[in-house]
């Protein structure tokens, strides 16, 4: 159980850390508000537009792969003010852009930049938090995300409400953008006063920082136990070679991390907020009316993931995850056919639909996979293995970014929201057959779940047991 005395420390650890997805949120929401702009000042074609918006997709796949390699030799917390330092680059080249070429670029270094936080952020978390708590800490990267994609949909109502139409397609769509240096600087200061993760500074043989950061944490006598668990595992870790995840048990590891890295995305939840004005339009907002209806959306993604942080160290990750999906996919199906039928006055009912959604996701597949992605991997592999899983997000993320405009122009609203029912389905029939629970287990004792069954113990210890401590002492 955590210690009062030490609340305060792991939770302002989790807070920093977990601000990195304000720039996450950020660059998810404003891209909605400007590409309106962007496509008429520019005559972007659907093609276009969606690789305005998903280019930065680009800078976070090569991040996320860089991430953990870099992390394992530089530390979590230099990576991650590097980040900071790379998003800020870009806030500032996009607003000043004076063309699409530079606009993209901008773009692919602010990803760059999310690539690295997004990796990191949650694994540094994982690490340093107390078992019982790790989930509500660990979903704080989300809520960040999700304060900062609902702030940048008021901050895009605002923008788009200070000046004319015609002042918005020169200068609105620039200061939309270059809103981004402040969550970028918010999160560097906010560096400053954190601890680099115990676990990466006693592979590096700073027994002595690590235990100090532990003691902060849980008090002396947990931080004693820790420091020997993760120092036995460590002892026995030789091989941090990736090649180690295509391992029988590690290898079911790596997919079940592929598996929620790519349903985190391709359920439906971005397509809406990259293109949320652009959908309400199709229904008959009009006069900046679509801006404020995204904004409502936003509104219940802040409430909805507070409500999974209070849930998801209680009622536990799969159930959550089962209970989102199933609804998700009901959603999905009534807001297809609210395209499908057309019924007048259809504007309301499609904002209801889509809270629903909304509400769905922000307490399951939104806030999820980031708490588990970290958690199911060996200290040994686990920046590694996160940054490979968190690869296939962003490239999953890149997909939706880019076709989505496509497939609504081609397909229509409702054919592209019922496949996106479709994905639903088969995300809750994942969660059913592959996806462990992980509530309330400590990172050593969720490595023993990946035991093969048809392994002998000293063949598994040889293999795999690199990061498995009894819990003995703990007992």
């Amino acid at each position: 159980m955590l210690q009062k005395h030490s609340s305060w420390y792991v939770i302002l650890i989790a807070i920093a850390a977990g601000v990195a997805g304000l720039m996450y949120g950020f660059d998810t929401a404003v891209i909605s508000g400007a590409i309106g702009f962007l496509a008429e000042r520019y005559n972007l074609s659907p093609s276009m537009q969606g690789w305005v918006i998903s280019c930065v997709m680009i800078g976070g796949v090569l991040g996320v792969a860089l991430s953990g390699f870099l992390s394992d030799k530089y530390g979590r917390k230099k990576i991650m003010f590097l980040s900071a330092i790379l998003f800020i680059i870009s806030a500032l080249g996009s607003a000043f852009a004076t063309g699409v070429t530079m606009l993209v670029f901008a773009r692919i270094i602010g990803g760059l930049g999310i690539g690295f936080a997004s990796a990191l952020s949650v694994t540094y978390i994982s690490e340093c938090a107390p078992p019982a708590i790790r989930g509500r800490l660990g979903s704080l990267y989300q809520l960040f995300t999700i304060i900062g994609i609902s702030a940048t949909f008021y901050i895009n109502y605002g923008v788009a409400n200070s000046g004319t139409y015609a002042w918005g397609l020169e200068e609105g769509w620039r200061w939309m953008l270059g809103y981004g240096v402040f969550p970028g600087l918010i999160f560097f200061i906010l560096l400053f006063f954190i601890p680099e993760s115990p676990r990466f500074l006693m592979q590096k043989g700073r027994d002595s920082e690590a235990f100090q950061t532990l003691k902060r944490i849980n008090g002396e006598i947990v931080a004693k136990q820790e420091t020997k668990e993760i120092k036995a595992s460590i002892e026995t870790e030789h091989n941090t070679s990736i090649k180690q995840l295509l391992k029988p048990g590690l290898r079911m590891a790596m997919g079940v991390g592929i598996f929620l890295a790519l349903f985190n995305q391709v359920i439906g939840m971005n397509a809406v907020t990259y293109y949320g004005p652009d959908i309400f339009r199709m229904v008959g907002f009009a006069n900046n009316t679509e801006f404020l209806a995204t904004s409502i959306i936003g509104s219940v993604q802040v409430v909805f993931t507070i409500v999974a942080l209070l849930l998801i160290d209680k009622v536990g990750r799969k159930k959550l995850m089962a209970v989102g999906s199933s609804l998700m996919a009901v959603f999905m199906v009534l807001i297809g056919s609210v395209f499908y039928f057309e019924p007048a006055n259809s504007g309301p009912l499609l904002i209801v639909f889509i809270a629903g959604f909304t509400a769905s996701f922000c307490v399951s597949m939104g806030p999820i996979p980031w708490i588990m992605i970290p958690e199911i991997f060996p200290n040994h592999l686990r920046a590694k293995a996160v940054g490979i899983a968190t690869m296939f997000l962003w490239g999953a993320n890149w997909a939706v970014g880019q076709f989505t405009p496509i497939l609504i122009n081609n397909m229509g609203g409702a054919f592209t929201f019922w496949m996106f029912a479709i994905i639903n389905v088969i995300c809750f029939t994942f969660v059913m057959t592959i996806v462990p629970e992980t509530k309330n287990k400590s990172l050593e004792q969720i490595a023993q779940i990946w035991k093969p069954k048809n392994i002998n113990a000293t063949e598994f210890k040889n293999e795999f047991q690199k990061d498995l401590v009894t819990s003995d002492v703990s007992k």
